[in-house]
């Protein structure tokens, strides 16, 4: 009689937020950011951009608790964890963006780092500023040791072609 053998499965599409994080507006002096509004008793949460709706999310989008639950249920072994793409915020300011990339990825390290056999982390950089965003896939891969980063399909007005970033593409394949 054959064993089964049981294989691994990986769960490369799963967004995850902090469970709650400063407020951007006040931050940085200017609108435009997301900010969480917990509701049903911390099972969902609102998404609000500038005091308005942009979507609700189930507390699976930040706890890593109810993600494992969800991952047992549904026999995935691992889930890369990545931001929200509405938190790239390449329209913001660099320096800005910088700062919430950092606080994002750095929750991201937290949670794979409490829980390693379950979770693999994709950092998010600003590619508008191409030069800060190789400044943080240093630390990415250095610091926190992700294996790679989640990008937009386009940055503002560029193409992933542009020549702006190709400092970008030449430090992932340097970093390996």
């Amino acid at each position: 009689q054959m064993s089964a053998v049981t294989e691994p499965v990986v769960d490369l599409h799963t967004h995850i937020l902090p469970a709650s994080w400063p407020d951007l507006k006040q931050r940085y002096g200017y609108g435009g950011f997301i900010q969480l509004q917990p509701c049903q008793e911390g099972k969902k949460a609102n998404m609000m951009k500038d005091g308005k709706l942009f979507r609700t999310i189930d507390n699976n989008c930040w706890s890593p608790e109810a993600r494992i639950k969800d991952m047992t249920d549904t026999a995935v072994t691992t889930q890369a964890l990545s931001t929200v793409p509405v938190m790239f915020s390449y329209w913001a300011k660099p320096d800005d963006t910088l700062d919430l990339s950092r606080l994002l990825n750095d929750d991201i390290a937290a949670h794979v780092t409490k829980f390693p056999s379950k979770f693999v982390g994709l950092g998010t950089v600003p590619m508008q500023a191409p030069e800060t965003a190789v400044q943080e896939l240093k630390r990415l891969k250095g610091d926190l040791y992700f294996p790679g980063i989640q990008i937009g399909s386009h940055v503002n007005q560029w193409n992933l072609d542009a020549p702006e970033l190709y400092p970008v593409w030449k430090t992932c394949e340097d970093l390996g």
